[in-house]
């Protein structure tokens, strides 16, 4: 069997060894759909991705992306880290984008750099698709905290660009902070969803450079 490289990198990270890790297999296209399962519950990483060819595809490069469970038709930090290592590693120069063909769809991705060096990079997901709106009591309840908690200047709904989430408007940095979720409450309300997780944000910044604070609950 022909060895298959791989790399590990740190997506949303603000240093070495922080933010979210991803596993991404290159020149993957001879690896079976099991195995990529199988491969991604190895790693036990939230995500593994892989790259079924160097070559391009209708303009992009085709990719799919796993979780220890089930395969993803499009995932955030999995997208831009994959783009990494293709701008890094096959096209291997300053590229300023490259689009992924994912589950999804065709997803672009553009990169500013500094001293040749990729400084930033930003994708640009498919339009909202705007689903049903759950009751702030209920979620609340769901989230361990209270209803007053809960910014209702906004709808609590289910909004997909590829990957749907409950989105639960909060009206501070420690209501976000103390959410805990209960499992029993959040699989009767998650199962009449098609929202499988549930982002929480707020208004209050970690700091100045930030607009929104948010967490991802599964």
């Amino acid at each position: 069997m022909a060895k298959i490289p791989f790399y590990i990198v740190d997506v949303f990270a603000i240093g070495k060894y922080t933010g979210n890790q991803l596993a991404i297999f290159r020149n993957a296209h001879s690896i079976s759909e099991g195995d990529m399962q199988s491969i991604a519950k190895e790693m036990n990483y939230s995500e593994t991705t892989f790259i079924l060819s160097d070559a391009k595809r209708d303009g992009g490069y085709d990719v799919r992306i796993f979780t220890p469970e089930e395969e993803l038709p499009f995932a955030g930090h999995p997208t831009l880290g994959t783009a990494y290592v293709i701008m890094r590693e096959i096209i291997r120069r300053p590229a300023k984008n490259v689009v992924l063909n994912l589950k999804a769809g065709a997803i672009p991705v553009s990169a500013a750099y500094h001293d040749k060096r990729h400084s930033m990079l930003w994708m640009k997901q498919k339009q909202p698709v705007f689903g049903k709106t759950v009751d702030a009591k209920q979620i609340s309840s769901v989230l361990g905290v209270s209803t007053r908690d809960v910014d209702r200047r906004f709808p609590t709904q289910e909004v997909s660009t590829g990957l749907p989430f409950l989105i639960v408007p909060l009206k501070s940095g420690s209501a976000v902070a103390r959410c805990k979720v209960s499992s029993e409450k959040y699989d009767r309300i998650m199962g009449t969803l098609s929202a499988k997780a549930i982002l929480v944000f707020c208004a209050e910044p970690h700091d100045s450079n930030n607009d929104l604070k948010a967490r991802v609950l599964f």
